[in-house]
């Protein structure tokens, strides 16, 4: 009994300190630089390899610095990657991709219901036979504009809790706008920390029709 309490403190207290360290990695406040001082070429021309080059606390530089996007801007399916930065970015990347839905996950779609809000969802890839993939569409969330948790700035922001339960009930994401084609993001979740811990990923290219969940 002893022995199995000492093991569950060990793995609380390692738990903790690698939430610290992925926080301390986020590094400081914003320093005031342009989206293309930081990506290092001209904002309105990144690609994603540009961000996936950055290290975390430059990807945080980089969030600080991006607008929200205009919020009717944003209709139809669009492309997704998580970004490995920080010690805790492998265990995010493995709940993403194993546990967040059914399968691999590609992308988030939305659609705009009204002038300050929206609603949308999660794309994800599943294994069929013959080595074919299906596209499964769930993960429900709501969409609207709103000050970030993160600095306080304007965000478009999801919110998971009105269609999900568990550890994605307390998720919540930001999307901010590097450019027409490219946006950096922000997820977190109350287990993890929340806010002052996020995990960042990107959504890019140019998005396709809204199909809406799955029945």
């Amino acid at each position: 009994m002893k022995k199995t309490l000492s093991v569950l403190l060990l793995l609380v207290f390692l738990n903790i300190a690698l939430v610290g360290i992925n926080i301390i990695q986020k590094g400081g406040v914003y320093k005031g630089q342009s989206m293309t001082e930081i990506l290092g070429v001209p904002a309105e021309k990144a690609v994603p390899e540009d961000i996936e080059k950055l290290t975390k606390s430059q990807i945080m530089q980089l969030f600080y610095a991006a607008p929200a996007p205009d919020f009717e801007s944003m209709k139809g399916e669009y492309k997704a990657r998580t970004l490995p930065v920080g010690i805790q970015a492998p265990a995010a990347d493995y709940f993403t991709h194993h546990f967040f839905g059914p399968g691999h996950w590609e992308g988030k779609a939305f659609a705009p219901v009204g002038n300050d809000k929206g609603r949308g969802y999660n794309l994800f890839s599943v294994p069929v036979k013959d080595g074919q993939v299906s596209v499964v569409r769930t993960r429900r969330l709501d969409s609207f504009e709103g000050k970030s948790p993160i600095d306080g700035k304007k965000s478009y922001i999801l919110n998971y809790s009105a269609y999900n339960s568990g550890v994605v009930h307390g998720m919540q994401d930001e999307v901010r706008k590097v450019n027409d084609k490219l946006f950096i993001c922000m997820g977190y979740m109350d287990i993890g920390g929340g806010s002052i811990n996020p995990a960042p990923f990107i959504l890019y290219g140019e998005p396709e029709k809204w199909m809406g969940p799955d029945k």
